[in-house]
């Protein structure tokens, strides 16, 4: 059986799974439709939350930051997994004995005010949106190369999927979906993990054989060998920082408060029975995404080593059939620039941007690309987003590896596109019309509106996959960095001060959100060539700048809610109702 035909197979069976499940828990009410009736088990939720929270990102994207950023790329490692510490202690036990559907909810209640519920509303509009973008463009790279579809129609095909099981299951089918979706995903990822690292090290396990010798005879370990081979080739060494500590911390900080602050995250810990099962689900999260996050360092660091040992000095008429097959997706390039046919990987960028693809074949047989060369020697373009995708072709890996990987690419990217689509469509239909514009609206009224504003973010959320702003996990970064500027304040204060009123709420989410957002849009989207560290403020990246917006967002709430009138008493009380412990007594 052809590779391609397993391919088919593999994503085509899991397809089957996802949408069986999906019809199989159809959510009949509005309750389960939110929240999945809040009766899902801390074991099942925390497996639904990891596969929620695990994306395309962190499956497709964060390996391949690591491999080429090395020391750098621990950021996302760090930041990442700590932000679930900080959720499962600072909020999620806090949000579930509230006992509501939606952080707008929250927000409009502890608040007192339907003007705080719709800010919350457009500031997670803003987070989800950007987050998907991410996400959708994860489908489109998986479908390019695997179905052999243009990414466009990819993504199209993955509106599809998710919008069967997203807009009929609702929360309810979600959750059972992305728990197979969990299962398929890690399966999809430790199984290529596992024959590398032993191909490489002849040690089975990743995060040993990180540490270990290569199985060459060298006697180097794999960083050793790693650090010399790039800075041979004119790299910074692998082990070696390029970035800024202030930039560091606060790309690490943005991350971590902007993991406790995403709507889509939060909202799982309202479908469990309790607080203390909230509490339970989050720890059960965090050892599901354990395995992944664990294991991601190894894979980046074994794919750099491979990709520069298969590709680097190799004519191209000889080149590795994985490398002409992702030149076919336009994620990789070779521009001969010395006209040897040999190509040589060395530091720098061989074009100016993303290569821009010709119909024309240069004198060995590669695809030309219209837009100007660069300065320096390099002459392969890689697009990061495809290393742990490729990673089992360059190893040689069985043909079901690679079908394997391709059916957990796409599980990673739907479970999370679902979750955000749902979150969209809940703010939409139950906080602005049922809570805060059309109070009357019935229960079967309100259920067709979500499944309405679902479609409607469907289509969006496709629009953003097609005309994607950047790599995947960096795009899903500035979501996190909006996350911590805007909600993550509003529903600290929220818990843990009763002074704190509406008008320091409102005041404080649209400095911060407002902020941040400005400055990621000046250097990513309207002045892309002034994004450099000389540019930024205090040396702060816009991955990074989430944190400055964070403290702007407290300052300005802390400062307008002193001048202000406190809360009412009954919102003191709801205060102190959310942190006492359920049998504290009096």
């Amino acid at each position: 059986m052809t590779t391609q035909t397993l391919i088919y197979l593999f994503v085509g069976a899991s397809f089957a799974l996802y949408i069986g499940i999906a019809i199989a828990s159809r959510a009949a009410s509005t309750s389960e439709f939110y929240v999945a009736d809040g009766h899902v088990h801390p074991i099942v939720n925390g497996m639904a939350t990891a596969a929620d929270w695990m994306s395309a990102a962190s499956f497709i994207s964060m390996a391949g930051l690591i491999a080429f950023l090395g020391y750098d790329g621990s950021v996302y490692l760090m930041g990442w997994t700590g932000g679930y510490v900080m959720l499962a202690l600072l909020l999620a036990p806090y949000l579930r004995k509230f006992g509501q559907y939606t952080v707008p909810d929250f927000i409009g209640a502890r608040y007192y005010s339907s003007a705080a519920r719709v800010v919350a509303v457009v500031c997670l509009i803003f987070i989800s949106f950007t987050y998907i973008a991410g996400q959708m463009r994860g489908v489109g790279i998986v479908f390019s190369r695997f179905l052999e579809v243009p990414v466009d129609l990819g993504v199209i095909i993955g509106m599809g999927i998710v919008f069967v099981y997203a807009v009929l299951g609702g929360m309810k089918g979600i959750t059972y979906t992305q728990v197979a979706q969990y299962c398929v995903l890690i399966f999809a990822y430790m199984v290529p993990a596992f024959f590398i690292s032993f191909l490489v090290t002849g040690n089975p396990v990743p995060q040993i054989g990180l540490g270990s010798q290569v199985a060459d005879g060298s006697g180097l370990y794999v960083l050793q060998k790693l650090d010399g081979t790039l800075t041979d080739l004119g790299f910074t060494a692998y082990t070696d920082g390029t970035k800024s500590m202030i930039d560091i911390f606060c790309i690490t900080a943005a991350l971590m408060i902007g993991t406790a602050g995403l709507p889509h995250v939060i909202v799982r810990f309202f479908t469990v029975p309790s607080a203390r099962d909230a509490r339970k689900s989050a720890g059960w999260a965090l050892v599901f995404i354990a395995l992944l996050y664990t294991t991601a360092p190894a894979v980046g660091a074994f794919a750099r080593l491979n990709f520069v040992e298969t590709v680097n000095e190799t004519p191209y008429t000889q080149a590795p059939g994985w490398f002409t097959n992702w030149e076919e997706n336009d994620l990789i390039a070779f521009n001969d620039r010395n006209g040897d046919g040999v190509m040589q990987y060395r530091s720098g960028d061989p074009f100016a941007g993303a290569p821009v693809f010709t119909e024309e074949r240069g004198a060995s047989g590669e695809r030309l690309v219209s837009n100007d060369a660069t300065e320096g020697e390099n002459e392969v373009y890689v697009d990061r987003d495809i290393m742990v995708l490729a990673n089992p072709e360059i190893a040689n890996l069985p043909g079901w590896v690679i079908a394997l990987v391709a059916a957990g690419g796409l599980a990673a990217a739907l479970s999370t596109a679902a979750g955000l689509l749902l979150v969209i469509s809940t703010a939409v239909s139950h906080d602005l019309l049922k809570q805060t514009f059309r109070p009357k609206i019935t229960e079967k009224g309100e259920l067709r509106a979500a499944r309405i504003a679902a479609t409607a973010a469907i289509l969006v959320a496709g629009y953003l996959g097609i005309y994607p702003p950047g790599f995947v996990a960096q795009v899903v970064a500035f979501a996190f960095g909006l996350a911590a500027a805007s909600l993550f304040p509003a529903i600290f204060m929220g818990i843990f001060s009763k002074r704190m009123n509406k008008e320091g709420a409102i005041a404080g989410m649209v400095t911060g959100l407002t902020f941040t957002f400005l400055y990621i849009a000046w250097f990513k989207l309207w002045s892309p060539e002034s994004n450099v560290a000389e540019n930024w403020w205090f040396g702060i990246s816009p991955e990074g700048i989430g944190v400055i917006g964070m403290l702007l967002n407290f300052a300005v709430a802390i400062s307008v809610s002193a001048a202000t009138k406190a809360p009412p008493l009954e919102i003191r009380r709801l205060v102190d109702r959310i942190r006492l412990p359920g049998n504290a007594g009096a």
